[in-house]
């Protein structure tokens, strides 16, 4: 089956969302600057997610009475729900008869009295029984495999406990994730989702299986004074349900936990989605890099980059024998930063079952090297790196002390007894001082400026000073930037130069490439009315600017980011994914994912495309890859769609109706509907029959 066309991604949108969560888990130096106020949303938020993680690591390393002493300094409402405080005290009554001394024995037999036993009485109908139960862990050994208390000794009891105890307060304290953290755990849930309905392989399944773990925290549920909620729309119902892979009843209780707010409801469970936090970490430092976001040197360049090479190994270790690098009593202050919002618990995954046929050795942040013939060529570059990055420099281009230092997650791993000093000492001591491949992303960094800036005549000169051949080989970025140049020149009237520049490089090369002929005209009627469009900052340069910024990587032996492969790949998944669903997305707006896709290129369009699918759809769509021909539905109400077949689809209500009684996807229950003209109840009939 032939590969579809590659999505283009609004990287500048992603960059948007990128320094937004850079800023939010605090991972960049910022310049002193005033206390933020108490009343600030961003500050708030990752201060309560700080004190999450760190109820959750005590609970995690059994230190329950720690967790509870924080629930009612920070959160003493949670403790109000007698379920979690039942839950809570059980398992600091197990824990205290694992240390298995005798002093600990008494103490299970008073947390037994004055705490469990009351708490069990009004819990819930079953907490009583589970009461009674977990007496039995007196007599049984916790290393009995045999007994009927195994699984209250099991130390996973532990995680489900500090995941639940997560949720809860995640939604109690509004403490969401930052909306890149969410919106990958989403793209790539349906990423995966999609290729596994369609039989197909991924092409970045390497990746997706390390960064999107399979557990998940388990769900916050509504307390019996909501058992009595108004019934929700279906239509919200069916939404959560297949956006987060929840059952039916299941998307119900999540409205009533999040009081009817679809929204809200939503973020609660994209959150339960665990992600590998340090490979996350690694791979937007890598794009950060790559994109001039943060300087390729910094505290981690010594030791990062080791993840992203690495391949998923096995591990049959239990999820409780994760090492908790950051020591647990560490006591949680408000406004402390020793503390990083990752999830360390997170075991390893197992192999990936598809390897990506392109995998390669990475060497992120900053390494020249590259498994493409020219890698080596590198080294030729050096002598000309003084005259180049000088000249940009007095443009005003690729200033490094514009940019940010990357900080990471020190605080996580460094040791709370040592000194401030001593720590940034430390940090210090592991800043890549590798000037040859600062200077390598410079150069690459200035052409991906001018680039941006619609500076085309410069582009040119920088690129044929870096490597004489590269347009000979890469014509297409030739046009291009000789195009934006006409139109640069057309619309000041200087018509002489323009027509200049159209005869000596346009004409040749659409003579070369019949292909061109057609935007060659296009961009000649410039000539008829020069306007607005094609003036500075108008005409839609960041694609261009991307493409030709992986190019000359490329040719400097900078590898793409993993990011980009995976952002790439994902955003097409989830345009086919909704193609065949046949209505829109409820919750790409909240996710930003509706601005990735906001790609303006409708006049460079045509040859960019051409120019980016070598490079862009091997990274993308495998060769198994399906594209849907289904017409998706632009406002998501009562749709008049149109099937692969050609047939107008079934209207909004039989297709809900079809999901809610079968328990079906959107897309079975479409396909149903067409083989028996639409009729909800006759479909019914015949699966019941």
């Amino acid at each position: 089956m032939d590969s579809p066309s590659p999505s283009h991604v609004n990287w500048e949108a992603l960059d948007a969302l990128i320094i937004e969560f850079i800023k939010s888990e605090n991972l960049i130096e910022e310049p002193p600057s005033p206390p933020p106020s108490p009343s600030s949303y961003s500050s708030s938020s990752y201060q309560h997610r700080l004190l999450i993680l760190q109820i959750r690591r005590l609970l995690q390393s059994g230190h329950i009475d720690s967790a509870v002493d924080l629930l009612r300094l920070h959160a003493p409402s949670v403790l109000d729900d007698h379920r979690l405080l039942f839950r809570l005290q059980k398992q600091k009554f197990v824990e205290l008869l694992r240390k298995g001394t005798e002093e600990s024995r008494n103490s299970a037999i008073d947390c037994l009295r004055n705490a469990l036993a009351p708490c069990a009485l009004d819990a819930y109908p079953e907490a009583y029984e589970e009461f009674k139960h977990v007496l039995l862990a007196f007599i049984y050994d916790k290393d009995d495999q045999t007994s009927p208390v195994v699984n209250e000794w099991s130390e996973r009891r532990l995680f489900e406990l500090a995941g639940l105890m997560t949720s809860v307060l995640r939604a109690h304290l509004h403490a969401y994730d930052p909306v890149f953290s969410m919106a990958i755990r989403y793209l790539i849930s349906i990423h995966k989702g999609f290729c596994f309905r369609q039989g197909i392989s991924s092409p970045i399944t390497n990746l997706t299986e390390r960064l999107l773990l399979e557990e998940r925290d388990l769900p916050a549920t509504p307390q019996a004074s909501l058992f009595e909620s108004p019934p929700f729309d279906e239509v919200d119902i069916q939404a959560l349900a297949h956006a987060v892979e929840l059952t039916r009843q299941g998307a119900v209780d999540s409205l009533k936990f999040a009081k009817g707010d679809l929204f809200q409801a939503f973020q609660n469970e994209i959150c339960r989605m665990r992600l590998d936090i340090t490979m996350l970490d690694e791979l937007i430092r890598e794009y950060c890099v790559y994109r001039g976001i943060v300087n390729s040197g910094g505290p981690n360049t010594s030791s990062q980059g080791t993840l992203l090479a690495q391949e998923p190994s096995v591990s049959n270790q239990p999820e409780s024998e994760s090492t908790l690098s950051a020591d647990v009593s560490l006591e949680f202050r408000s406004g402390s930063n020793k503390l990083a919002d990752t999830d360390m618990d997170s075991p390893g995954t197992g192999d990936a079952s598809i390897q990506n046929p392109e995998a390669e050795e990475r060497h992120p942040f900053g390494s020249a090297v590259s498994s493409h013939e020219d890698c080596s060529t590198s080294a030729m570059y050096r002598h000309k790196a003084s005259k180049i990055l000088q000249r940009n420099k007095n443009r005003g281009i690729c200033d490094r002390n514009k940019r940010k230092r990357w900080k990471g997650r020190h605080e996580v791993q460094v040791n709370a007894s040592m000194s401030e000093e001593q720590q940034v000492s430390e940090i210090s001591s592991a800043v890549d001082a590798n000037g040859d491949k600062e200077d390598t992303y410079e150069m690459m960094l200035a052409v991906k400026e001018l680039a941006n800036k619609g500076m085309a005549a410069e582009v040119v000169e920088e690129i044929n000073d870096m490597d004489p051949a590269f347009f000979d080989e890469n014509y297409i970025f030739l046009f291009q930037l000789k195009r934006i140049e006409f139109l640069k020149l057309v619309s000041v009237g200087d018509y002489s130069r323009a027509l200049k520049v159209a005869s000596s490089y346009l004409g040749p090369l659409a003579t070369r490439d019949p292909g061109l002929l057609k935007p060659l005209k296009e961009t000649l009627l410039a000539l008829l009315s020069p306007n607005e469009k094609f003036s500075g900052e108008s005409l839609p340069f960041h694609a261009l600017s991307t493409s030709l910024q992986v190019a000359i990587g490329r040719k400097l032996g900078i590898e793409e980011p993993q990011l980009m492969k995976i952002i790439r790949a994902t955003l097409h998944t989830h345009n086919e994914w909704f193609k065949l669903q046949m209505c829109k997305d409820h919750f790409e707006g909240l996710l930003k994912i509706d601005l990735l896709k906001q790609v303006d290129s409708s006049l460079l369009n045509d040859t960019l495309s051409k120019s980016l699918s070598n490079d862009v759809c091997s990274n993308t769509c495998s060769q198994g890859t399906a594209t849907s021909s289904s017409k998706m539905h632009e406002d998501g109400s009562s749709p008049a769609q149109v099937s692969s077949t050609g047939e107008t689809a079934p209207d909004e209500a039989a297709i809900l109706k079809v999901m809610e009684f079968l328990a079906l996807p959107r897309a079975d229950a479409i396909h149903l509907l067409a083989q028996y003209n639409g009729n909800a109840e006759t479909v019914i009939q015949q699966i019941f029959a």
